[in-house]
């Protein structure tokens, strides 16, 4: 599937800015089954300076300086991706959970791929017990791995309640966890939590969803804005959907889905501080307003 995107995200500061540095997530890199035919980022007001580069898990940046006042900031990304479905999978097949733990922690890769990044506490996701507790219902003893996950990720679909405004972007995990409700940044901290409390490895995706639904389906949860979803690694094997495949597997708690061509990765960090879209420092008084208008529409033909 190839896709046009289309992201426009907006700041309006109560008093003008007199100085800025950003740290931004917007700009998509080729991965497994993605392929990254144009894009571009166009910044306003113009930046005195910026620096594309890529950080430790490979994600593209860009540096940028603003040394003008202003007072809106307008970053806009059009971007034209192509995006593999994944293929079928027996989740039956896939190692055991037990096994997957005790490789992850006898594993000495320290690469960015690596799972040994991904199963202790971040900045954003505590190992809650209460959300472990609730993880483990769906690992019993040698039950394979992705078919937990599976279980887990539809368990958040069918036991919280999706509803923007329930929560903020400082919201924990445990705080949603008790909430029972809130959006899909924290249905993902929230699996994360229950898995890497298990000693699994879990990662944290940014990215976007299809905006228009396929003929006669439903319309994704999240679509109309950037997405999140979680990556969770099934031992050494290559992922992307054989028998006993292993590699690292995309689930979308939000939607109750695997991840495959309806969704569109930006950034993969250990959790959302790591992948924020939009990070930095501005010289100012006040509050601030930000709005972010998302679409991703398939290409004809």
């Amino acid at each position: 599937m190839i896709y046009d995107i289309r992201q426009t995200t907006s700041y309006a500061y109560e008093s003008a800015v007199s100085r800025a540095h950003h740290l931004l997530h917007l700009v998509p890199v080729a991965r497994d089954r993605q392929r990254v035919d144009s894009a571009s980022l166009d910044i306003d007001p113009v930046p005195a300076r910026r620096r594309e580069a890529t950080d430790f898990f490979d994600n593209r940046t860009t540096v940028v300086e603003i040394e003008e006042s202003h007072q809106t900031l307008t970053v806009k990304l059009e971007a034209r991706i192509a995006v593999e479905a994944i293929a079928a999978i027996d989740m039956a097949q896939t190692p055991a959970w037990g096994s997957v733990r005790a490789a992850t922690y006898a594993c000495t890769d320290i690469g960015p791929s690596s799972p040994v990044h991904f199963i202790y506490p971040s900045r954003l996701v505590p190992l809650d017990p209460d959300i472990r507790n609730y993880a483990r219902e769906s690992f019993a003893p040698g039950r394979p791995v992705l078919a937990g996950a599976d279980e887990l990720m539809r368990r958040i679909k069918r036991d919280f309640t999706y509803q923007p405004g329930a929560t903020t972007v400082t919201t924990t995990p445990s705080m949603a966890f008790t909430l029972r409700r809130g959006v899909c940044q924290d249905f993902a901290h929230i699996m994360i939590s229950g898995l890497r409390g298990l000693g699994l490895p879990a990662a944290y995706v940014s990215g976007y969803l299809r905006t228009v639904p396929r003929p006669g389906a439903a319309g994704l949860a999240g679509a109309d804005a950037m997405h999140a979803w979680v990556m969770v690694w099934c031992g050494e094997g290559e992922g992307g959907g054989a028998a006993g495949g292993g590699g690292w597997w995309g689930l979308d708690p939000t939607n109750a889905l695997i991840a495959s061509e309806d969704h569109v990765v930006l950034a993969v960090g250990r959790d959302y501080a790591d992948v924020a879209p939009v990070n930095g420092v501005v010289l100012a008084s006040g509050q601030q307003r930000v709005s972010t208008a998302v679409k991703v529409m398939p290409v004809e033909g």
